[in-house]
This record gives C-alpha cells, structure tokens and sequence, in this order.
C-alpha cells in the first residue's frame, strides 16, 4: 500500500496466504477487505495520516473477520512508514535497538528436501504431523546442529501421538517446544500437554489478541507465543501483546508470513527493541530477484518498485 500526504509517501506490506488455513485469512479476502472497508473510513484514514501517532490508532477500524484484521495492518504500516519519513527519521531511530535480532528458520520433515540455514539462525521450527518417523530428512535436520521447536500446525488429534513423536524427535533433535499441535481455541489439549510434558508448548494460530494471551497464562495452555503483527492487527497491537506476554510470564517471539524485506525490516527491528527469544526475522530476499523492492533511505527503509506476482498495490492520495 502508497499512502501519499503533502508529497511524503509511505509504503506498507502484508503477505496473506494463498488459500485461508487455521484462521487466518487468504489473500483474496483480504483485498475485498481493503475495497470494501478503505473506502468507508477514507477520512480517518486522511486525519490519522496528518496526526502525529495517528498510525499507531488505526488498528481500532478493523471489524472482526481476519481479513479486515490484516486489511488495516497494512493500512498501518504504511501511515507509520509516512509518520517516520514525515519527522525525517529511521525505523531504527524511532525503536532503538536493544539486542541484535536473534533469528530463527523454519524447515521441513513433510518433504523430502535437504534443509540449510544461515549461519545467524540460532533455532528452527520444523514443521512436522504426527507419526513422526526416523529418515534422511530427520537426520538433515539433526546435522544443522540447533535446537528446534516441532510446529504441528494445528493437524494433532491428542496429546498421546505428540507424546510418542516426541520420543522419536528427542532421540535425534533438541526439542524445546512443541508449537500448535491442537485447533485455534482448544485451549484444554494444550493446557494438558503442557501438563504432561517436560518441553514447552508454544502457541502460534492461536494468538491474536490480549485476551488470548490471558487465557493462555490462566490456564496453563503454553509457554511461549508467536505474535505476528498482520494477525493480530498490526504493529501497535504487536507491541502492547509482546508487552502483555512478558508481563503474564510468557515468552514472545515475532513470527510473520512471506514478506518482502520491506515488512521483515520493521519486523526485525521490533525483535531488535523488545524481543529476547529467536525470531521469524532472518534477511529474506525480495520477490522476483530482488526487482520488487528497492531500499530506501529512512522511514521503514524500502520501497515496492513494480507490481509482482499476486501483488496489490493500493494508492490513497490527499
């Protein structure tokens, strides 16, 4: 998404899947989202560009479907990336970095692909079903030498089969969490793994508001959780539940989709100023060879420089 205010102009991503999965929605939705909903709010939008902070308000528009969710975190990031430009500064200058980003990398034991990882990646997530067996690809796994959290995405039936995989895992891997085994909501499954099992359950699906992340600490139901911004309704909401989390006693990470490095910028640096645990936030390349974003001084520090693939490039101008 452009938004252009005076002559300064912001940019701001979000990357939906394909196809709607566990809750989240599909990219299609979401442009509906944005034709049905932007044009309705228009003049918000235009007084939130003007307002200094006013990005971070915005959020508040979004109805309750996922995809209006996703809508106006896009919204968001791009008013925040106007709100950088238009006081002159960096994304890093207006969240100072506390740590350098520790990264983790997602790989796969449902194919048959050797995986490989930078040399920054501290974890992985592996994604994984149950019936876990040993295999070539368990062991690729195991030479990457680093610890992993086993991420079910929501395809578990009970507690018992993420038990017996994880003695198949345990053998080869360190395994510090198990991430989503059960629906968005079931919060009683987790709550007795988490129960049953010496290794952590992590949420992943099942987070998108502050009220999950109570439900989560009340009863039991994990250990650590994965905020991704464009669920949860963008960068504003993604600060207050990582704060929310460690306040409750949880471990936060920041997780995203397929984003250019336009989006896993702000990403990494939000990690950089808040975040302890490893991160969805390793360097991504842009789509297309590199040809669909350009860097770009200050503000968010990159630019879309032609449509892509799947792409949609709103334009608001006032």
């Amino acid at each position: 998404m452009e938004v252009e205010v005076d002559g300064v102009v912001g940019y701001g991503e979000v990357s939906p899947q394909p196809r709607s999965l566990n809750g989240d929605p599909s990219a299609a939705s979401v442009v509906t989202a944005l034709a049905e909903e932007v044009p309705v709010h228009l003049a918000r939008i235009a007084c939130a560009a003007r307002d200094e902070g006013g990005w971070a308000r915005i959020h508040q528009l979004a109805g309750p479907r996922p995809s209006s969710v996703v809508a106006w975190a896009l919204v968001e990031m791009a008013l925040f990336d106007l709100d950088l430009r238009r006081d002159g500064i960096s994304l890093a200058e207006r969240w100072p970095a506390n740590q350098e980003p520790r990264v983790m990398a997602t790989v796969s034991l449902l194919d048959d692909s050797v995986p490989s990882v930078a040399s920054e990646v501290e974890r992985l997530r592996v994604k994984v079903a149950p019936g876990v067996r040993p295999g070539p690809v368990l062991d690729a796994i195991h030479e990457l030498g680093r610890p992993v959290i086993a991420d079910y995405n929501c395809s578990a039936h009970d507690v018992d089969e993420i038990l017996e995989d994880l003695e198949v895992l345990c053998d080869s891997l360190v395994v510090v969490a198990v991430e989503q085994p059960f629906a968005p909501g079931n919060l009683i499954e987790h709550a007795r793994l988490h129960a049953r099992s010496a290794i952590a359950v992590s949420l992943d699906e099942g987070v998108r508001s502050v009220v999950d992340l109570r439900h989560i600490a009340r009863y039991g139901a994990g250990a650590i959780v994965c905020v991704k911004p464009a669920r949860v309704g963008g960068l504003a909401v993604a600060r207050t539940m990582i704060l929310e989390a460690l306040e409750l006693g949880l471990r936060p990470y920041v997780g995203g989709f397929f984003e250019t490095p336009l989006a896993r910028s702000v990403h990494r640096q939000l990690v950089a100023a808040m975040v302890e645990e490893p991160s969805d936030v390793a360097p991504v390349s842009a789509l297309g060879g590199g040809s669909s974003v350009v860097e770009r001084p200050g503000g968010v520090g990159w630019a879309p420089v032609r449509r892509a693939t799947g792409e949609v490039l709103v334009h608001l101008r006032g």
